[in-house]
């Protein structure tokens, strides 16, 4: 009798609970196996491969951390290897700029102004744009002939033409005011929900109590945009060490390697001279950098977030 029961209880157990959790992890089977197929098993192996010398075709050799030893010591490989470091912390100063500019004009769009809708989709635009093409789009504009779009704006100031990408100075910040330009769009939108989001009874009693723009930006938009600005600022980060595309496109690292940044370093050695071992040590060194400013953010910068 006791254990018609319990077969009964584990039948409506199942009729309660099992079915709709089976069918939950059955819908989330497809997801689950194109993350474990090309996230966690490539990451997995990344890690693993970076312990080998693995020159294809020549087969992988076991070498413990002597690539990461080659890295940071070599008297060859490593001025390259420290430069491409320095050039994706310059890059990466994109990220504040580009956080700033972005907020400065989704406050001017979160204004009730004509045609502010169009302004909207025409700020957006670059962040459904394939970035391969628009690279070739700022090529034309960066070109160091006399027909270039900006070598042309400085011939009618009578300034010098700039050889612009092909210039190891000036190259880098080139590339960060195509980042900055292609990331906009995005950031603007989130910014935009965030100001929306902010009451504006709080202004109103602000304004009643003398305050001005500055005050009501550094008090009420500030303070109250915290969780926005710590999301653009993490999510851009990651996004700036990652870059590649445009770097491929317009510099492929040049000149002189004044733009070959960590991920641009790593696609050479891995597709270029296929040292799929040095290229492995490389993926984990990125991510561990990755790991620790993200912590660094969440640790310091976290703490200073207002969430209401």
């Amino acid at each position: 009798m006791q254990g018609q029961q319990t077969v009964r209880h584990h039948r409506r157990w199942w009729a309660r609970w099992g079915e709709e959790t089976f069918s939950a992890y059955l819908f989330l089977l497809p997801s689950l196996a194109i993350f474990v197929v090309f996230t966690f098993f490539p990451a997995i192996f990344s890690v693993v491969a970076s312990l080998f010398r693995w020159n294809m075709p020549a087969k992988p050799v076991f070498i413990g951390f002597e690539n990461y030893h080659y890295l940071f010591t070599d008297p060859f490989e490593s001025p390259v290897f420290w430069k491409s470091i320095l050039n994706t912390g310059y890059f990466a100063l994109g990220v504040p700029i580009n956080l700033v500019v972005s907020l400065l004009l989704a406050m001017l769009l979160n204004r009730k102004i004509r045609g502010v809708g169009i302004f909207r989709t025409a700020f957006f635009l670059p962040a459904i744009t394939s970035v391969a093409a628009v690279s070739v789009v700022w090529l034309w504009l960066f070109h160091p002939a006399q027909y270039g779009l900006f070598n042309s704006i400085l011939i009618e100031l009578g300034l010098p033409i700039q050889r612009w990408l092909r210039d190891p100075v000036l190259a880098m910040p080139c590339l960060i005011a195509v980042g900055v330009w292609s990331g906009m769009g995005y950031n603007i939108i989130i910014f935009l929900a965030g100001l929306q989001a902010i009451p504006r009874t709080l202004y109103e009693a602000a304004r009643i109590d003398g305050a001005g723009p500055v005050t009501l930006f550094r008090f009420i938009t500030l303070p109250l945009l915290g969780p926005t600005v710590f999301y653009i600022l993490t999510v851009g980060l990651i996004n700036s060490l990652k870059a590649f595309t445009e770097i491929d496109v317009m510099t492929q690292g040049g000149p002189l390697q004044a733009t070959t940044t960590l991920s641009y370093y790593l696609y050479q050695s891995a597709f270029q001279f296929f040292q799929m071992g040095k290229a492995s040590a490389v993926a984990v060194i990125l991510f561990v950098i990755l790991l620790i400013l993200t912590w660094v953010e969440f640790r310091y910068v976290d703490q200073r977030v207002f969430y209401n």
